[in-house]
């Protein structure tokens, strides 16, 4: 009787598989991301955006992924031990929180979401919740092909 347990943790492809597989399609996920990174949103923010939608999906590697990058960012080690429950934590700016809870809103795809969307548009602003938006839906899009294909996490850094 195969092992449950251990099938579940070995990738059904690698990262390296998926770009090889397909180039276009991982090149216009990054040049997503790369259009985001470079509308001034701060780098910290978006990995905490990148994480708690990853947390959130399950998704082992985007896990992994994001929490390397959220503390190569600055990212302090409470914000990233409190993310889970950030909701009923202390170290979060109110920016962060809005961020936190758009993401959740568009991440679980709440019909009622108008209360995250109008603290989002409070404290970002029309054009930076635009980009906010696009992060999210970039890091959803990650987390089903990487949860999906199981690439295998990163080494913790």
């Amino acid at each position: 009787m195969p092992d449950t347990q251990t099938e579940l943790s070995r990738a059904r492809l690698e990262r390296t598989e998926f770009r090889r597989i397909a180039p276009a399609v991982d090149a216009a996920l990054l040049a997503m991301g790369k259009a985001v990174a470079e509308s001034g949103l701060e780098p910290a923010l978006l990995e905490l955006v990148k994480l708690r939608a990853s947390q959130m999906n399950g998704c082992a590697f985007c896990v992994q992924y994001h929490t390397n990058l959220a503390r190569q960012a600055g990212v302090e080690r409470e914000k990233l031990d409190l993310l889970p429950a950030w909701h009923d934590a202390g170290p979060y700016s109110a920016r962060e929180r809005a961020a936190l809870a758009w993401t959740e809103a568009l991440t679980e795809m709440r019909a009622e979401n108008e209360a995250a969307y109008a603290c989002a548009v409070d404290a970002f602003g029309a054009e930076e919740v635009v980009f906010l938006t696009a992060a999210i839906a970039n890091i959803n899009a990650w987390n089903r092909v990487a949860g999906g294909l199981r690439f295998s996490p990163p080494r913790a850094v």
